[in-house]
């Protein structure tokens, strides 16, 4: 009976260390989950600035290239103005 009662005990303390070492477990992983969660956030953030960047400069480049086609289109038609006189009438 009193060899029971110690058997018992000493299981008792072993759960209770388990639930400690758990306890303990949960709070390293819950930790870990919180770290990667910023990680995640911060590079998110990095992400949509980058996005931000990137569209900023594909409208600027855009914008460059209508500009610079608009010119294209001037001096087309000022040359086709230049030369149209001098080809000789039908």
């Amino acid at each position: 009976m009193r060899l029971d009662v110690l058997e018992l005990k000493l299981r008792v303390r072993e759960l209770e260390e388990k639930v400690d070492q758990l306890r303990l477990s949960r709070r390293v992983l819950m930790c870990l989950l919180e770290r990667m969660e910023k990680e995640r956030a911060a590079h998110l953030v990095r992400l949509e600035r980058e996005n931000r960047k990137l569209h900023r400069a594909n409208y600027r480049y855009a914008r460059s290239l209508w500009r610079k086609n608009m010119r294209i289109m001037e001096l087309e038609s000022k040359l086709r103005e230049i030369l149209s006189p001098q080809t000789p009438p039908r």
